[in-house]
């Protein structure tokens, strides 16, 4: 999935992917595209993506970071500068709790706090005070107290503990925030910004969003990228037009999103393609609402020119740019409104056979009803299992241990839509599947 990675995934999750694939960006052993979603090759365990313009992260519950695609500038970070259409291990990295990704490098955020880099550096998006391409990861100077980390094409930004933001690269638009239009191979802090919880990066403009759910903007603006109702570029923050109540913010290419605590997107900047999602092809300066989607819980800017969300009933859309299947619909046909990616979130209409004995269980288990009311049971458990339940973000909701063949499973405080069961039965691997209340 060509975007940038800011849809977490479930602790066991496996990932899927479409759209272009000539460099192996997709992961699954091929070089061919995709307009549906295909499965990512040997990689499971996965809590995180980012997924840049010609190649890909991932996280895993070990800590570790997992990188295919092109790289002929170090941008998987293995050592070597050969492009891989699987997934091979990052040099060195233990402890990292978040990946971000840029036009051709890489970043990663331990947990101590600290970022780490590798890829191209001609603007200094490496950070460590040289324009030296790396590839393997090197440490970004200077930088502690790190929470969140966004890339863009050629700069690269970090949100602090303290609410500031630290940016560095390439500066010739603004990006960096900070005054001026000079490019800095070591972090820079961004001018007059506070209370900051959320950020991201486009191709040459940087997005932050405050803890009073406004959002603000620098840098290129030609296309209306700033959302400030004007097309001057700014090396300063500036307020995007008549947004409130915001929650996530998203860009990657010329085009931005944010996502209302009403559920609802909207979307800035380029539309060329559709990208707004408006049913229009018309850019817009100021923010417009996405047209039909609700109930949205994540959103995602594309490499190029389109957007994905995440619905709370586990469905993914996507509108805009097509040609390679971005789109994952099982066209190449371009839409200015959101299309839903086919063939993820199979969910049963009657008993599922969750668990079959070849997941690692010591027999099968069965979950029913499925889509259930209030409550459900799972036939076939152990008296040492455990039962998990589990938001579509991965976030757990409800616990519950196994003590006979049949466990039901009380739901009545939950709210309608998809949830993820996890079932484990002692030391054996956990087992993931999707079940609708």
């Amino acid at each position: 999935m060509q975007a940038e990675g800011i849809i977490p995934l479930p602790f066991v999750a496996i990932a899927m992917a479409w759209g272009r694939n000539d460099f192996g960006q997709l992961g699954n052993g091929s070089n061919t595209d995709s307009n549906v979603p295909v499965q990512l090759s040997s990689l499971t365990g996965i809590t995180a993506i980012a997924a840049g313009w010609s190649h890909s992260l991932a996280l895993k519950n070990d800590g570790t970071v997992w990188a295919w695609g092109i790289n002929t500038l170090g941008q998987l970070g293995n050592g070597t500068n050969t492009d891989s259409n699987v997934p091979v291990q990052v040099i060195s990295l233990t402890g990292i709790v978040a990946i971000a990704i840029g036009l051709d490098h890489s970043l990663a955020l331990k947990n101590d706090g600290t970022v780490w880099a590798w890829g191209r550096n001609a603007y200094g998006q490496l950070g460590n005070g040289t324009n030296t391409d790396s590839n393997v990861p090197v440490q970004v100077s200077s930088l502690t107290g790190i929470t969140a980390i966004a890339g863009g094409e050629e700069h690269s930004i970090a949100l602090k503990n303290d609410g500031t933001v630290r940016v560095w690269g390439w500066n010739a638009f603004g990006q960096l925030g900070n005054g001026t239009n000079s490019d800095s191979n070591l972090p820079v802090q961004v001018s007059s910004l506070t209370d900051i919880i959320a950020i991201a990066g486009g191709v040459q403009h940087s997005l932050a969003l405050k803890n009073d759910g406004t959002v603000w903007a620098w840098g290129y603006n030609y296309h209306g990228e700033l959302g400030n109702g004007t097309n001057t570029d700014s090396n300063v923050p500036v307020q995007v037009s008549s947004l409130t109540g915001v929650t996530a913010i998203a860009t990657k290419y010329l085009h931005s999103l944010a996502l209302k605590d009403d559920g609802t997107v909207w979307a800035w900047g380029e539309n060329v393609y559709g990208q707004l999602g408006n049913g229009t092809n018309t850019n817009s300066n100021v923010p417009v609402q996405v047209s039909s989607l609700a109930g949205i819980t994540a959103i995602a800017a594309g490499g190029y020119d389109y957007s994905l969300a995440l619905k709370n009933d586990g469905t993914v859309w996507a509108w805009g740019y097509n040609y390679y299947g971005e789109l994952g619909n099982g066209t190449n046909t371009n839409s200015n409104v959101p299309v839903q990616v086919t063939g993820l979130c199979q969910v049963a209409t009657s008993v599922n056979d969750a668990f079959p004995p070849t997941a690692g269980l010591s027999m099968a288990a069965f979950v029913f009803p499925n889509p259930f009311e209030n409550e459900f049971a799972i036939n076939g458990t152990k008296e040492n299992g455990v039962a998990t339940i589990l938001d579509m973000m991965g976030k757990e909701i409800l616990r519950q241990k196994t003590f006979s063949s049949e466990t039901k499973i009380n739901t009545e405080k939950l709210l309608p839509g998809f949830y993820l069961l996890n079932y484990k039965e002692g030391n054996k691997k956990e087992n993931m599947t999707v079940v609708k209340f």
